[in-house]
């Protein structure tokens, strides 16, 4: 049977409902095209802050900003309760950085990792989603001066989950800054949606090596036709990509450290790979598998 046209809600897939942990007293910041005020996210929104331009209240012009947010904490409420997201009691800061078309700069990325560096102890982040990609030609450009500052913010603890990007298939097709060797990167687990009679796509997932020649990425998870919030009348809508894929790991992060507060990024890290269920694709396409987030839950921090 193909199944290309079904719709998945990531509490359905990962059955959360028998899982007692929500992401409490997490936080979650998402360097995104903002986020809007959706019933479904209003109450943990916890700070907003406009690096494209400079308004104060929280707003998303695209709605890829709003879909990652609802994926990560969405609690449901406009749908009854139905369609939640992987941690609904984990809070969001949301970091504007990206416009209305989906199209950001240097300055902005740089400057949210400065904001987060100065400010995550006071807000409590421990988890950044960056659901964003560029290529790059060579291994100079994955050094630059963003890989400095995003590498900072993984060596003072935080965990940083980044998408693979949709520039594949083919090696060395990872973006940046899913390039950057110390953070989480994620990409999507669209082709294994697909039955063996001759119905499947190519997944455009990226995959590796690096052009630094960096084993990526780190492992898939559920990225094709994700329903979860929209930016507009508190709706939803269904999207696909490795963007879609990241926050689910930032959720599943959320419940690994509401079951085991305080634990380092690095172990974090290592134990979300040792979970993952191979699903029998090269390394430089699966990483460590596909996420298993009940396995996850069960390896204990050593």
């Amino acid at each position: 049977m193909h199944i290309k046209n079904k719709t998945y809600c990531v509490n359905d897939i990962y059955r959360l409902e028998s899982i007692p942990y929500t992401g409490r007293g997490c936080c979650a910041a998402i360097l995104d095209t903002g986020i809007y005020p959706h019933l479904d996210l209003a109450d943990r929104i916890s700070y907003f802050h406009d690096f494209v331009n400079g308004r104060k209240n929280a707003y998303d012009d695209n709605s890829h900003g709003t879909h990652v947010a609802g994926i990560i904490a969405g609690n449901g409420y406009s749908s009854q309760g139905i369609l939640k997201g992987m941690a609904p009691d984990c809070r969001i800061v949301s970091l504007k950085i990206l416009d209305k078309k989906g199209s950001g700069d240097k300055n902005s990325l740089l400057n949210a990792c400065q904001w987060i560096q100065q400010n995550y102890i006071n807000y409590g982040i421990n988890i950044v989603n960056i659901s964003i990609g560029s290529d790059t030609a060579d291994c100079n450009e994955e050094k630059d001066e963003i890989a400095s500052a995003i590498n900072h913010l993984w060596n003072i603890g935080i965990c940083i989950v980044v998408s693979a990007g949709n520039s594949g298939p083919g090696p060395g097709t990872i973006t940046f800054p899913g390039t950057c060797e110390n953070v989480i990167t994620v990409g999507s687990d669209a082709l294994l949606l697909y039955s063996g009679d001759g119905s499947g796509a190519k997944s455009h997932s990226g995959e590796g090596p690096t052009k630094c020649n960096i084993n990526k990425p780190d492992l898939l998870a559920p990225g094709h036709n994700i329903i979860s919030c929209h930016n507009r009348y508190n709706g939803y809508t269904v999207k696909s990509g490795t963007s879609m894929s990241t926050p689910v790991v930032s959720g599943a992060i959320a419940l690994y450290l509401e079951k085991y507060p305080n634990t380092s990024n690095n172990i974090i890290k290592q134990n979300i790979k040792l979970s993952a269920a191979d699903v029998g694709l090269p390394a430089n396409r699966q990483g460590a598998g596909l996420l298993n987030v009940k396995h996850f839950l069960e390896q204990k921090p050593l």
